[in-house]
């Protein structure tokens, strides 16, 4: 996605906005040497997602960028197709570039944002999609987008479908880095909706 520089926000929501550009980093490319060293850098408490974040950091020590590379291939492309096919259409229809596509790309033009020229993947990747929430949280895209804006794209491009993409990462075969990836976004998810919930 095309940003702009960010303003000011407060802290929970800077907060949130760095979780999804947590995951939308680890998600859209295999994590590489920085990627990696960012990890191992985190800290998790004794809540249920910071013992996934202490998860996270210990594979993240154990892996290098090469492990890291293979699993994030056997995962999400393969040979022919990975294990696991991070796009809403997908999940919502079993087909790839279908209606919930379209619907994502006429209100990411409401929004003002744009798919950005090197961009390879349709924009329903869960990775494009944890991207425009950080954007629309911070501003990137222009100006923080307001609370309602922000819960009625989530509850219809990523509430929908993401919460079992995520169960589907934690159980994944290839998945060892990624399977507290996938325990991080889906109590994430979890966290969202709530929020949602209360603040509607």
């Amino acid at each position: 996605m095309q940003a702009t520089a960010t303003v000011q926000i407060a802290e929970e929501d800077q907060l949130r906005a760095d979780w999804y550009a947590l995951l939308a980093r680890v998600l859209s490319d295999a994590p590489d040497e920085a990627t990696l060293n960012l990890l191992r850098g985190l800290r998790g408490d004794g809540s249920e997602l910071g013992r996934a974040v202490h998860t996270l950091a210990a594979a993240a020590r154990a892996a290098t960028p090469a492990t890291a590379e293979r699993e994030y291939f056997d995962l999400f492309i393969g040979i022919g197709q990975g294990e696991l096919l991070p796009f809403g259409s997908y999940y919502l229809t079993g087909f790839l570039n279908e209606k919930p596509l379209a619907r994502l790309r006429s209100d990411m033009a409401a929004l003002g944002i744009a798919r950005a020229d090197d961009m390879k993947e349709p924009e329903d990747h869960i990775a494009s999609l944890c991207e425009m929430m950080a954007g629309m949280i911070t501003g990137a895209f222009g100006t923080p987008v307001d609370l309602p804006r922000q819960r009625d794209f989530f509850e219809r491009h990523i509430a929908s479908w993401a919460p079992r993409f995520f169960e589907d990462l934690e159980a994944a075969r290839a998945a060892v880095l990624y399977m507290p990836v996938g325990t991080i976004g889906r109590i994430f998810m979890t966290i969202e909706s709530e929020a949602f919930g209360m603040a509607a």
